[in-house]
C-alpha cells in the first residue's frame, strides 16, 4: 500500500457513496457462531443465524489453496493468455502469476482443480480428516473438487466451521498471501484500521433473488485463527471503503497469536557486564529464571527479570555477556519499551512499524534467527519481558514493515528519512493515525508485509515419515525428561537452502537438509528436542539437547 497523502485520503472517505444501508458480519468461536448487524440508515436488516445459505462465490479458491499447500501439490505459475476474460484478476497477456498473488488478487484459472490435477478420492479424504467425518449433509460442497462453483449456496455455519476445521500450520501460508487484501488488494488502504489482524478472501457475486444486483465481502481469519465472514451489498471493494472503520471496531477481541520469527539480541555491547546477580548470588551460566541486577564496569546497576529467554554466556577472557531470544512481536515491544511507550496508541504502531523495519534492514541471519546488537547505535531493547500494552501493538502490527526506502528514527532529532518520535506524539495527539504519521515520516516509502515466517516451507516427506516412524518409540525416555512436552501436531520439516539446521518453535517447524546421513538423523532429532522443550530452560542448553538426540538415535538403531 503506497502512503496517501492525509488530504487526498479524507476527500476520498467524503466522496465515497453509500452502497449497502448494513453490513451482516459473522465469526466462530468457542463452538458456535456470532453475529453482527451494522447499519447505516435505511430499514432494519433481516435477522440471519447459521442456517443462513450464502454463495460460495470465490471463497471456493482459499480452499484448493489451504489443500494443495497442505499436501504438497505442485501449484506452478499460471501464465496468461489474453483470451480467458477471467484473466482480468490474474496477469497481463504474456505475463505468469504465482499462488499467493493468485490468491490474494481471486485469480480463478489458476486455481481450477483439473489444472492443479487435484483429485476426488484424496480431496475428500483430507477434509473427512478435518471435519471428523465424511463431507456430508451440510458439508456436501467440499465433497468433491469438481463441484467447487462460484454459484453453490452453503450454509453460514457450515463455511465458518469448513474454515475453523484447517489448523495453524495449515493456513500460515494463505494468511500471510491475504495480508496483502488491505494493503493493496479489494481492500487497498484499510490497514488503517484493521492493521494485520485481518486476513480474508474476498468475493463478489449477484445477490441470490436480484441477479442485476452484486453483493460482496470476505472471509478467512482474523489474526488468532478465529473464522470470520462479512457481506453486504456492492462488491468487496465497496464493502471494504464504506464499512472499514465500523467494522473493524465491531469485530471481536483478537487472542494472542503465536510470535513468528525468531531474534537473537547481544545485550549491553556498549558497556562491559561485571558481574550479574540473582536473588542467591552471583549468577551461574545458562538460563536466567528470576529477578538478577546486572552491574556494569562504569560502577552503573540495572535490574532485569527473565523467564528462560535471556541467557548467560562467558565471553573469550571470561567477562559475561547477556543473550536474548525472542519472536519477532515481543522484540518490536521490548523496543518501543525501551524506545519510547505505548500510551499514544497510533504513534506506538508507527514506531513498532519502523522498529520491525529496522531489523529486517539491519540484522544479519544467524542459524536461522536474525541477530542484532542492542545498543544506542542500532536498537534499545528492554532486557524484562514486554509490557501488555507494548506487546499488544506489537501484535496488531503483526508483518507489516515500510517497504522502498532506509528506516530510521529518534526520540527527538530531525533529520531526511527519520521518524522523530516526539513529533509523531505530536501529531498522534491531534488526530493523525499510523499510516500518516509513516507517510510523512518516509515519503518515498509502502506499507507491506515481510511476513515474519521465515522461508516457505518445502516439505520433506522422508524426513517428516522418518520422525512420525522414530517419535513413538522414544516416547519410553522423552516422557522422563523434564520439561518434554509433546508438540501439539506433527511438526512440518522443511528444505533448507542455506545456513545451518533450526527449528521454528513459535511455527512448529524444521528446517534441515533431506536425510541421507546418521549425522542427518540426529540433527532431526535434535531439532525435534528444542520444540519439545520449547517452554523449559533445557531447551536452551545445546549440550544436553545434542546428547539426549544423539540417544534418541541410537534407540531407533537397537530396534532394527
Amino acid at each position: 500500500m503506497r502512503f496517501v497523502r492525509p488530504a487526498l485520503m479524507a476527500a476520498l472517505l467524503l466522496a465515497m457513496p453509500a452502497w449497502s444501508a448494513s453490513l451482516d458480519v459473522a465469526w466462530w468461536r468457542d463452538g458456535k457462531m456470532e453475529v453482527r448487524q451494522l447499519r447505516q440508515g435505511g430499514t432494519a436488516p433481516l435477522p440471519f443465524d447459521g442456517a443462513r445459505q450464502v454463495p460460495l462465490a470465490s471463497l471456493w479458491k482459499l480452499f484448493v489453496y489451504v489443500y494443495a499447500s497442505d499436501n504438497k501439490v505442485a501449484m506452478p505459475d499460471y501464465r496468461c493468455g489474453g483470451r480467458d476474460p477471467e484473466e482480468v484478476y490474474c496477469c497481463d497477456a504474456g505475463q505468469s502469476i504465482g499462488h499467493d498473488a493468485a490468491l490474494a488478487q481471486s485469480c480463478g484459472p489458476f486455481f481450477l482443480p483439473q489444472r492443479l490435477m487435484i483429485a476426488a478420492a484424496p480431496w475428500r479424504t483430507y477434509w473427512t480428516a478435518r471435519l471428523g467425518s465424511a463431507p456430508a449433509g451440510d458439508f456436501a460442497w467440499l465433497a468433491d473438487p469438481a463441484q467447487l462453483a462460484p454459484g453453490r449456496l452453503v450454509r453460514l455455519d457450515s463455511l465458518l466451521r469448513a474454515l475453523d476445521s484447517i489448523p495453524a500450520a495449515s493456513r500460515m501460508d494463505a494468511e500471510a498471501a491475504l495480508l496483502r487484501v488491505v494493503l493493496d488488494g479489494r481492500g487497498a488502504g484499510t490497514a488503517r484500521w484493521f492493521g494485520s489482524q485481518l486476513r480474508v478472501k474476498t468475493y463478489s457475486w449477484h445477490e441470490q433473488r436480484r441477479a442485476d444486483e452484486r453483493i460482496g465481502g470476505a472471509a478467512g481469519w482474523l489474526a488468532d485463527g478465529t473464522p470470520i465472514w462479512f457481506g453486504g451489498a456492492g462488491g468487496s471493494s465497496n464493502v471494504f471503503e464504506q464499512w472499514a472503520p465500523r467494522l473493524a471496531a465491531s469485530l471481536p477481541p483478537v487472542g494472542a497469536a503465536d510470535d513468528g520469527g525468531c531474534v537473537v539480541v547481544d545485550y549491553f555491547k556498549r558497556y562491559p557486564i561485571r558481574a550479574v546477580r540473582g536473588e542467591r548470588g552471583l549468577a551461574a551460566p545458562g538460563p536466567l529464571n528470576g529477578r538478577y541486577h546486572v552491574q556494569f564496569e562504569n560502577g552503573q546497576n540495572l535490574a532485569l527479570r527473565s523467564s528462560g529467554e535471556l541467557m548467560l554466556l562467558q565471553e573469550q577472557g571470561g567477562r559475561p555477556q547477556l543473550r536474548g531470544r525472542f519472536g519477532v512481536n515481543e522484540y518490536v515491544a521490548r523496543v518501543l519499551d525501551r524506545e519510547a511507550s505505548a500510551n499514544e496508541p497510533e504513534a506506538a504502531k508507527a514506531l513498532a512499524i519502523a522498529a520491525r523495519t529496522y531489523l529486517q534492514q539491519n540484522a544479519v541471519t544467524v542459524a536461522g534467527c536474525q541477530q542484532i546488537a542492542d545498543s544506542s547505535a542500532t536498537q534499545r531493547v528492554s532486557p524484562s519481558p514486554a509490557t501488555p500494552a507494548a506487546l499488544a501493538i506489537a501484535r496488531w502490527t503483526d508483518q507489516l514493515i515500510v517497504d522502498g526506502v532506509t528506516v530510521r528514527y529518534h526520540s527527538n532529532q530531525s533529520s531526511e528519512g527519520t521518524m522523530v518520535w516526539s513529533e509523531a506524539v505530536r501529531q498522534a495527539k491531534q488526530g493523525k493515525h499510523y499510516d500518516e504519521l509513516l507517510a510523512q515520516a518516509y515519503p518515498g516509502g509502502a506499507l507491506s508485509t515481510v511476513g515474519n515466517t521465515g522461508a516457505r516451507c518445502r516439505r520433506l516427506a522422508q524426513n517428516e515419515d522418518w520422525l512420525a516412524r522414530s517419535v513413538p518409540r522414544w516416547q519410553r525416555v522423552l516422557l522422563r525428561e523434564a520439561g518434554y512436552e509433546a508438540p501439539p501436531q506433527a511438526p512440518l520439516v522443511c528444505a533448507l537452502s542455506s545456513g545451518a539446521p533450526y527449528s521454528e518453535q513459535s511455527r512448529n517447524r524444521i528446517f534441515m537438509r533431506p536425510l541421507a546421513t546418521r549425522e542427518d538423523r540426529i540433527t532431526l532429532a535434535h531439532e525435534y528436542l528444542h520444540l519439545g522443550l520449547r517452554h523449559h530452560p533445557r531447551g536452551q542448553d545445546e549440550e544436553y539437547v545434542e546428547r539426549l538426540a544423539r540417544r534418541l538415535v541410537d534407540l531407533n538403531l537397537e530396534a532394527l
